[in-house]
This record gives C-alpha cells, structure tokens and sequence, in this order.
C-alpha cells in the first residue's frame, strides 16, 4: 500500500494476524464457552505480553462493544475500591453481571504492587457474575496499566453487563481513563484539602459525575459547594451556584429572560439535547449510602450518550487513541529489539566513538523503516 493513501480498507495491507497456535486456540473456545479462568488466563497472557497475544485479542475482538463501562478515578485514599465494590454490589443486585479492573502502583524499586484494591474487594471474589482483575500500573503515569484496556475488552467480549474500571489514585495526572470508560466519576473527600486545587488541573474536566464520598465527616457540605461553583464558573455561570445573600438567591438572576425576569421565547434554532452538567453527589460507600442514587445517575449518563449520539463518538475516538497505542507499543518493541543486538555486538563502542547519538539513532531508526527526523 502506498504510503499517505487509503481506499478505506485493509485487504492491500500487510496486517493478517498469525495463526493462533493450538494451546491459543483450546483457550479462545474455553472463553467463548464461558469459563472464567480462560478468562483470566487471557488476561495473563495480555498483561504479560505473551507471545501472540495481540492475534488473541484480535480473535476476540468480534465481542466488544457491549459492556457499559464506568471509570472510577480520583486522589488515594478517596474509598474508590469501596465505592467500587458497592457500585458492583448494586448493579449485581439487578440481575447485571459486572467486570472490575482495579489498577495499584507498582514499586518503583521492584515493579510489583501489593494489590490493595483486590483485598478491600475481597467480599465480592467468589460473589457469581462478579468477575474482579487486580493489575499492576507497571509505570504507567495516567493511572491506569498500559492493558488495562485490553483486559476491559476481554471482560467485554466474555459478557458483562458493566465493566468498572478503578484507577491507581495518583491524583490530577489520572486522566487516560476518560478515554477508557463511557462514564467518568471522580472521587473526592472531605479531607482531602483545598477541592478547587484539585479540581482545576485537569480532573474537572473529564467528570461525567463528582462523588463526594466520606459524606459524614466534617466539610462534606463545603467540598460539595465549592466543586458547584468551579463548574458555574468554567460554565461562564458563576452566579448559578452563588449562595443567598440577605434572603436574595443570586442564582435566579442567572436564569433570568430579558424583560423582568419572564424568559424569552425558546430559540427553535438550539440544540435537540443539552449539556450533560455533571452532578455533584454525596455518598458514604462504606455505610451504603448515596450509591443507589449515583447507580440512577450513571444510567442517565448512559441514556443521554446515546440519545445524544456521544457514545458512538466517544468509543470512536477511544478506538482511534488505542489504535494508536498499540502502533506505538509495536514500534518500541521493536526498537527494543534492535537496540539489544546493537548493544550486543562489541562494534557498538566504535560507533560511540565515531558518530554523534544523532546518527546512530538516525542509522537505527532507518533499519526500522524510518527516520526520527
């Protein structure tokens, strides 16, 4: 295929998976039998990066697109993994089957985790269709692993109902889950300091909901205030959320039509859907409380994606982003690759020697079919 140029379909290109090998394929029927330690033993194999297991997702791929999926993500410490375990607890009272990933932070010095998410979720481990997957972020900074994708999609194509995917609480940098998850809900306590801090630096932006979990301890009320306020204010609105003053509720003004208060006749011109304001709720996920109603919400958040026509866009757009991961895995594979047999030969000092960084990178990157510029 010619390089710049498509026709739209893949037939001229060079992209046919291999053949899965017998082993790959005795484990492909257990799965699509419905077993679940094929299951899990999928997702090794993914979070390993076992030999051929991008042939196996790809096999598998025919399955994915039918799970709801909710992301839980927010500072340590805010009761994500509880909350989580409730929210499933819920949604597996209905009669729905749910798939959890839950992301922890890998030690820096020995690349393992403890996997505290699975222990607080403990209670759910052997609760039928509760599927629950504790990965490590192996480094990954917008906490969540580098497959944590990939084991959602299995979790998809085995059929689940929801997939709830919890982030390894590092704060305002967790941002890759909204490109992961259909509903984003940010979790935040009391205590967890100044509420406009960490809303401005990125977090704000990707919630669908705001959670203020720990709603029985001290400052509940006035986290939840201040979060209103900041999305008044990034909604241009920043009377909306004014509190009454002297018995006047400033946030009527707000709402006010041009002529004494009467609003002004609908504009036929607008949208069919409005915004989707995402809802400040409070919750105590340990005690139970509040989670019915943030269930309730998540489903509005999903009725309202597709009848505005945002969901197919949203996985649209997540689709492309994960294509583009996986491209780039491949490339670093492969330059990994090749930066082991150049090491490897003894001729590597002379070249050191010789060459600027510049031109043995430039001279490598030309054996992988490109240049870095």
């Amino acid at each position: 295929m010619q390089a710049g140029v498509s026709d739209g379909s893949f037939a001229d290109m060079e992209s046919t998976p291999h053949p899965l090998t017998p082993a790959a394929r005795q484990l492909v029927e257990r799965f699509r039998s419905g077993d679940p330690l094929a299951l899990a033993r999928c997702i090794t194999r993914v979070e390993n990066q076992t030999a051929g297991f991008e042939d196996l997702l790809h096999e598998l791929h025919d399955g994915v697109g039918r799970a709801r999926r909710v992301g839980l993500t927010g500072p340590p410490g805010a009761g994500k993994s509880t909350l989580t375990a409730a929210v499933a607890r819920l949604l597996r009272d209905r009669g729905e089957t749910v798939g959890i990933v839950a992301v922890d932070p890998s030690s820096p010095f020995t690349g393992g985790a403890l996997l505290g998410d699975r222990v607080r979720m403990d209670g759910l481990a052997t609760e039928p269709g509760i599927f629950i997957r504790s990965m490590a972020s192996r480094g990954s900074r917008g906490g969540l692993a580098t497959t944590t994708r990939e084991a959602a999609d299995l979790m998809d194509a085995f059929g689940f109902d929801h997939i709830l995917l919890e982030t390894v609480g590092v704060g305002q940098s967790e941002l890759e889950v909204a490109t992961n998850a259909d509903s984003t809900v940010v979790v935040l306590v009391p205590e967890s300091g100044d509420g406009i801090q960490a809303m401005k630096a990125g977090l704000m932006e990707v919630a669908d909901l705001f959670v203020v979990n720990k709603a029985d301890r001290p400052g509940a009320d006035r986290l939840k205030k201040e979060i209103e306020v900041v999305q008044a204010i990034r909604a241009g609105n920043p009377m909306a959320a004014a509190p009454a003053h002297h018995g006047v509720d400033l946030s009527a003004l707000a709402t006010r039509g041009p002529a004494e208060g009467r609003s002004a006749a609908p504009d036929e011109s607008a949208e069919p859907f409005a915004d989707w304001e995402a809802p400040v709720l409070k919750c105590s996920a340990s005690a139970g409380e509040g989670v019915a109603e943030l269930v309730d919400r998540l489903d509005l958040h999903f009725e309202w994606l597709q009848s505005t026509g945002m969901l197919a866009e949203q996985r649209r757009l997540a689709a492309l982003e994960h294509t583009r991961r996986v491209l780039e895995r491949s490339v670093q594979r492969r330059a990994a690759a090749l930066w082991e047999e150049w090491v490897g030969d003894a001729s590597f000092r002379e070249d050191l020697a010789e060459a600027s960084p510049y031109e043995i990178a430039r001279a490598l990157a030309n054996r992988l079919g490109g240049s870095p510029g």
